[in-house]
C-alpha cells in the first residue's frame, strides 16, 4: 500500500484535486472508504482511467472515516450506512452518467 497520510494531508490532496476538476458543487462528487480503492473505483463505481478521481491511504481507519464524514457534511454523495471500521483507503470521484453510485 502507498504511504499513509494524516487527516490534513488527505484533505489538502483532495481539495487541490477538486480545484482542478472544473466542477462547482460538492454534490458533483462521491466520497467513499474502501480496503482497495482502485478496485472499488473500477469494479463497483465504473470509474474509467480518464475520469476524474483520487484516492489516498489514511494512517488509520478512523482518519479515513473522518475524511469521508467531512466531505459528506459538505454535500458530497456517499454511503453513510456502511461500517468502514477497518478500511483505510479514501477515494473520491466525479459523478458522471457512466459512473455508478
Amino acid at each position: 500500500m502507498e504511504n499513509s497520510q494524516t487527516y490534513e494531508e488527505i484533505l489538502k490532496a483532495i481539495n487541490e484535486h477538486l480545484k482542478r476538476s472544473g466542477r462547482k458543487y460538492y454534490s458533483d462528487f462521491y466520497i467513499g472508504v474502501s480496503e482497495n480503492a482502485a478496485t472499488q473505483l473500477a469494479k463497483k463505481h465504473h470509474v474509467g482511467r480518464r475520469d476524474w478521481w483520487i484516492y489516498r491511504a489514511a494512517e488509520t481507519p478512523e482518519i479515513a472515516c473522518e475524511v469521508k464524514k467531512h466531505y459528506l457534511d459538505l454535500g458530497m454523495r456517499g454511503n453513510t450506512a456502511v461500517a468502514d471500521n477497518m478500511k483505510k483507503m479514501v477515494y473520491c470521484y466525479a459523478v458522471t452518467p457512466t459512473t455508478t453510485e
